[in-house]
């Protein structure tokens, strides 16, 4: 089952790299990001949306699972802080764009591609991480009509600096994921206030708390109890990407331990000449490329609903989470890897290796650990396994 992207798709992918090189390429090849305080950049959103990479993430039905892969991989490939940024937009509005009402996709959507508003994805909890079925956050009826919501977010994007938040909290006491609703929560709603949380690189992360905050019928981001599914419906489409963030990652530190290893004089020669360099690029270059097609295939069965499509059968949701976590661990090696090819120059604050030796290291926990998605591949691979089994067996 091969995968090859069309003229169509390498001329996107080739137009967004464009875009991310001339609005964001630092001055010296191996240089670190500009310097970021942890907080929102109002005006790095201002330059993805002056840039024209803003409106791919947001075209009028939103991106297709492929689109936003390669505008993430393209993206990181020239700045982790400008994908991230552009990634986070997506995910925080991305729920009022699919399942919002009009009023809400109207007030928020063009802001948010514009980049003057800023959204954020609030489904943490400190209890209900990976599993998200176990959130406590609760919306308690309002005699005066609608909910107040009480409780607590926490390791959640752009807060506490967003200008709106989708926010899922209990209205019901079903347990698991029923009884979950959704909520748009503009920033200024009282009762509302979080803090920045310092993280190993400098992420805009955060924690909010909620203090009998009102919202009604009109702030519902889908139906009354249906929010879980709201919630699914945006990490499912994003999932594959976070896959795809990891091999824009990957290829930078690969292109830099290439450009080091053949500019570098080690004994008598070129790095590169040493055997076990050269096949420790080899490597890098192998995983990295399967990675690539890894999640382009799973972003492709995503967009076509392609499930079963796969020789053993591997739906949607399975070869999600092998795309993200294949990409992840191999960016996760690929990046230690150029750490080690260079020595130590790359540890030095301020390169770019130092730079994305900190930032690789999340993906592998947010939108489903490692551990998550191997248990989402092991249970899709026993449910196939458990229908074809004989009566008798």
């Amino acid at each position: 089952m091969a995968f090859t992207l069309s003229p169509h798709q390498r001329g996107f992918a080739a137009s967004v790299r464009a875009a991310a090189e001339q609005a964001f390429r630092p001055a010296a090849q191996d240089s670190g990001p500009e310097a970021h305080t942890g907080r929102v950049d109002r005006a790095l959103l201002r330059r993805l949306a002056d840039s024209g990479l803003l409106a791919r993430l947001f075209p009028d039905k939103g991106a297709s699972a492929l689109e936003l892969c390669l505008l993430r991989e393209n993206t990181a490939g020239v700045s982790t802080a400008a994908e991230t940024a552009l990634a986070l937009q997506g995910l925080g509005a991305y729920p009022v764009l699919q399942s919002g009402t009009p009023e809400q996709v109207e007030e928020w959507i063009p802001r948010a591609a514009a980049g003057e508003a800023v959204a954020a994805f609030a489904l943490s909890e400190p209890e209900a991480g990976s599993d998200a079925a176990a959130l406590r956050l609760q919306a308690r009826p309002d005699p005066a009509g609608g909910w107040r919501l009480h409780g607590e977010k926490t390791w959640i994007s752009n807060a506490p600096d967003a200008d709106f938040y989708t926010v899922f909290a209990r209205t019901g006491p079903e347990p698991g994921a029923r009884g979950v609703s959704a909520f748009l929560v503009p920033a200024d709603r009282p009762g509302l206030h979080g803090e920045h949380l310092e993280m190993l690189a400098d992420h805009a992360l955060g924690r909010l708390v909620f203090d009998g905050v009102p919202v009604g019928p009109g702030d519902l981001v889908g139906e009354q109890g249906r929010g879980f599914r709201v919630a699914m419906r945006t990490l499912d489409l994003f999932r594959p990407s976070v896959g795809a963030f990891a091999v824009g990652m990957a290829q930078a530190a690969l292109e830099a331990a290439e450009r080091h290893a053949a500019a570098r004089y080690a004994f008598g020669g070129p790095l590169r000449d040493q055997q076990t360099v050269a096949h420790t690029l080899a490597e890098m270059a192998t995983r990295t490329q399967a990675a690539r097609l890894l999640v382009y295939w799973a972003a492709d069965a995503r967009d076509t609903a392609a499930g079963g499509g796969a020789p053993d059968g591997a739906t949607p949701t399975e070869r999600a989470a092998m795309a993200k976590l294949h990409a992840t661990e191999t960016a996760q090696y690929v990046v230690d890897a150029a750490v080690q090819i260079h020595g130590a120059r790359a540890l030095q604050r301020g390169h770019l290796l130092e730079h994305l030796y900190r930032e690789v290291r999340a993906p592998r926990i947010y939108e489903g650990a490692s551990e998550v998605q191997r248990g989402i591949i092991a249970r899709e691979m026993f449910r196939r396994a458990d229908a074809h089994r004989p009566p008798d067996a």
